[in-house]
C-alpha cells in the first residue's frame, strides 16, 4: 500500500521538473509496470501503468502546486488485486478518504 492520492496523465503530458537522476524505478510481478521512486527521501512520485501503458499515475504531492488535501473524497481501491487480472477489468473501491480542514486552524 503506497497510501498516496494519485491521478491519471497521458505520458507526453508529464514532465519531470527536477530531480530526475534521483528517481529509482521498480517493478515487480509481470514488470510491465513501472514504478519510480525518490532514491533519496523513497516517495513514490509516480508510475507508468500496466493497465494502461500510454499513462501515469501520479503523486499529487509531487506536483507543483498540488496537495492531497486538495480533494474532500478520494476513491481507496482495494489494492489486493489488478484491474487487469479481474474478470470484466475495473477495479474494486474498498472506501473512500475523506478529509476535512480544521476551521480553528490559522491559513497559511
Amino acid at each position: 500500500m503506497r497510501g498516496a492520492v494519485a491521478v491519471s496523465a497521458d505520458l507526453a503530458d508529464i514532465q519531470v521538473e527536477q530531480g530526475q537522476d534521483a528517481l529509482t524505478l521498480y517493478q515487480f510481478n509481470t514488470a510491465q509496470a513501472k514504478h519510480f521512486f525518490c532514491s533519496h527521501c523513497g516517495i513514490y512520485t509516480f508510475h507508468q501503468r500496466r493497465s494502461n501503458p500510454e499513462q501515469y499515475g501520479v503523486n499529487v504531492a509531487c506536483i507543483e502546486g498540488m496537495s492531497p488535501f486538495d480533494f474532500a473524497e478520494v476513491p481507496v481501491n482495494e489494492g489486493c488485486s489488478h484491474p487487469k487480472d479481474r474478470p470484466g477489468g475495473g477495479s474494486l473501491i474498498a472506501g473512500w478518504l475523506r478529509y476535512e480542514a480544521n476551521p480553528d486552524l490559522p491559513e497559511g
